[in-house]
């Protein structure tokens, strides 16, 4: 018994550590405040969180399948698909499992909601598949994020959207989550092809539009809902420039990632602000 436990054990580690655990948590616990913020039962709160989950597991666990032969050859470390820790086989049926899953468990909120993830889905399935590789490579980013805030409102009674400034808050909160992300892999994507928007633009544009993306998704949220901004969240849109500022300035030294860190703080300023600011119907 404990033979076979080890194995079983190893393999749960591997596949949570192939689906990509720390963004797919990050997003799933935005969701699940969104979703508080409505006012939805804890049933509700739970169906939406369970399956935007299992919708971002789809997404790691394909984005690493698809990727294993380049993480291969870049020898990077925490990929057990290219390690030969994981079978593409077990990955594929996990796949197979949670994709399906991530769109009944949304009907549980209602046809809307299911069709807009649904939607975000196939966006983020689309870059995993070979958009990453292409100057249109935030587009997903953009897209998926920007429904979101829909996919939590649509569960709502009578359906409603979000309001626009939410929506393009959320598009350019996930558009700078790209150009973060691939900030300390552009070399070793470059060298096993992968060329997407960041790797064409290099890494001077690309830290510049990461922090203008996370800095306008900052705006966005403290000034577009009603009536005047509450003095704290008047006082992240400064603090987030003075951050991003010092950040760009830090980052113009060799080696440092003082740009990138500090994308990553204000992005963290900025969910702040998303779940604080909730889903106002449009």
């Amino acid at each position: 018994m404990l033979t076979l436990a080890r194995p079983a054990a190893a393999m749960c580690r591997s596949l949570i550590q192939a689906s990509h655990p720390l963004p797919a948590l990050a997003v799933t616990l935005v969701t699940a405040g969104l979703a508080v913020s409505t006012g939805r039962s804890i049933p509700g709160i739970v169906a939406v969180a369970a399956a935007v989950l299992m919708g971002q597991l789809s997404v790691g666990w394909l984005n690493d399948l698809v990727d294993a032969p380049r993480d291969a050859q870049a020898e990077r470390a925490g990929k057990p698909i290219a390690s030969g820790e994981l079978h593409p086989a077990v990955v594929s049926a996990a796949v197979a499992v949670s994709a399906p899953a991530a769109v009944l468990l949304t009907l549980a909120t209602g046809v809307p909601a299911t069709l807009a993830h649904l939607a975000a889905l196939i966006s983020a399935w689309a870059y995993d598949l070979g958009v990453k590789s292409t100057p249109f490579s935030v587009l997903p980013f953009a897209f998926s994020f920007g429904l979101l805030p829909a996919i939590v409102s649509l569960g709502e009674p009578g359906s409603p959207w979000p309001p626009l400034w939410l929506t393009a808050a959320a598009a350019a909160l996930g558009s700078g989550a790209h150009f973060v992300n691939v900030l300390p892999d552009l070399d070793a994507d470059a060298a096993t092809g992968v060329r997407g928007l960041p790797h064409r633009l290099g890494a001077a544009p690309t830290r510049f539009l990461a922090a203008a993306l996370v800095l306008t998704a900052s705006a966005l949220l403290a000034f577009g809902p009603p009536g005047p901004p509450s003095p704290l969240v008047l006082a992240a849109v400064p603090f987030a420039a003075a951050v991003l500022a010092a950040g760009l300035a830090l980052g113009r030294r060799p080696g440092s990632r003082a740009a990138f860190h500090a994308v990553l703080l204000v992005a963290l300023v900025d969910v702040a602000l998303l779940l604080h600011t909730g889903v106002p119907a449009g």
